[in-house]
């Protein structure tokens, strides 16, 4: 198995950094688009992601997206995408879970993207 550099790395991490422009909510992981949150009042949409430059093989998220959220939803997942609507998941996170009885909003206040490599087995 080839170990990857750090510097190989955080090249890859920017250009993955590039190409993510939209966060979305899902109601279960791993993220797909059947399971995009939708519907509210303010109605719930993708948000625009911003990273900082990659260090020690991890980008994080320069920004704090606010998602409104239905009422009767539970977020359970984060999903990284190429556009505001249709585009290419790269990748996703599943968060805590978060249950909303009533209409509110999600805010994510940090986060990160980190490139690890397997255990090798003996």
């Amino acid at each position: 198995m080839m170990a990857i550099a750090t510097s190989g790395k955080n090249l890859m991490l920017d250009a993955l950094a590039t190409a993510v422009t939209h966060v979305s909510l899902h109601s279960g992981f791993p993220c797909t688009g059947a399971n995009e949150i939708s519907g509210g009042t303010p109605a719930y949409a993708r948000k625009a992601v911003t990273f900082g430059d990659a260090a020690n093989g991890e980008i994080s998220i320069s920004n704090e997206p606010v998602f409104d959220v239905p009422a009767s939803t539970t977020v359970a997942a984060i999903g990284f995408w190429t556009a505001v609507t249709a585009g290419t998941m790269h990748a996703d996170y599943d968060a805590t879970d978060e249950i909303y009885a009533n209409q509110g909003t999600y805010k994510i206040v940090s986060g990160s993207i980190a490139l690890t490599e397997p255990s090798q087995e003996e």
